[in-house]
């Protein structure tokens, strides 16, 4: 169901001081699209650790914990409409996501939860540390709403390899059945897939929808962390996985292609935040199931 807007959210991952990824690429677009974001950082390092070396900190659950209840203590949590997590940075932070997850719904039992399961992507393998993989698999992903996946972080919570878009399919349903009535996959290429296009595939209990875009000859962190938070938006907004996949499609992309243009290693959500705002209506969803 629809929620009004101004709506408000948690967001529990990651903080760099330079560039977007984690917090700093989910409160940006989540505030254009109206919500007021209370951002919880589980880490606050110098830069994202895709630029090889990276300072800073991982935050201990004790902060963390503190944090999240002083939120609680303003009498906030019955207003809240959707937790969105992230890169955790260790697995003990888990715990403390689950905890104001359990006491949020306490007020709001229909709060959604939006697990972004960070773990890892094709071509470099689990980048994060031991037990987050198994505590994403075990314990975040069934607890969530939603789950937004990227191809290679599907095939480990599933078990299934992803070579076609069947397979897709197979691999979406079976988790959303573990939990998640929402499965978001991000970044999906498979034989069924043009050699010059990416896709994202929506799957909830009655249909499934895909997109694609352009393939655009660029590598960059944060795109996830961004499409997590814009999908989650727009299905709170809409209560429609069609018009949240188109939206956060053409919005992605927006944001890609002014990166390219830019020749930039982070991605551009100031330069685009009109089309963040306002997205524009270049791609259209085709239903798959």
């Amino acid at each position: 169901m629809p929620v009004s807007i101004p709506f408000q959210l948690l967001s529990i991952q990651s903080s760099v001081a330079y560039g977007h990824v984690g917090n700093n690429a989910a409160v940006f677009p989540l505030q254009l699209l109206g919500a007021e974001v209370w951002p919880v950082n589980t880490v606050h390092f110098s830069n994202h650790t895709g630029y090889g070396t990276w300072r800073g900190i991982v935050l201990p659950l004790e902060a963390i914990s503190e944090i999240l209840r002083g939120i609680e203590e303003r009498g906030v949590f019955p207003q809240c409409a959707g937790v969105l997590s992230g890169y955790l940075g260790d697995a003990s932070l888990g715990e403390a996501i689950l905890q104001a997850l359990t006491r949020i719904r306490r007020y709001n039992p229909h709060a959604a939860y939006c697990c972004d399961p960070v773990m890892g992507d094709a071509g470099r393998g689990f980048f994060v540390r031991p037990g987050i993989p198994e505590f994403m698999r075990d314990r975040a992903v069934p607890a969530a709403t939603i789950t937004t996946p990227n191809q290679f972080e599907l095939e480990f919570l599933t078990g299934v390899p992803v070579t076609t878009l069947a397979s897709v399919l197979a691999a979406a349903h079976g988790l959303r059945l573990r939990g998640p009535g929402i499965v978001l996959v991000k970044s999906l290429r498979h034989a069924d897939t043009p050699r010059d296009e990416i896709e994202m595939l929506a799957i909830g209990p009655d249909e499934a929808y895909l997109v694609a875009t352009p393939l655009l000859p660029l590598e960059v962190n944060g795109a996830g962390d961004a499409t997590a938070a814009l999908f989650l938006a727009h299905h709170l907004r809409t209560g429609s996985i069609k018009q949240a996949l188109e939206a956060t499609a053409n919005s992605i992309f927006a944001v890609l292609e002014k990166t390219v243009e830019m020749q930039t290693r982070e991605i551009q959500l100031v330069a685009a935040q009109s089309a963040i705002a306002t997205p524009p209506r270049r791609f259209q969803a085709r239903q798959v199931a």
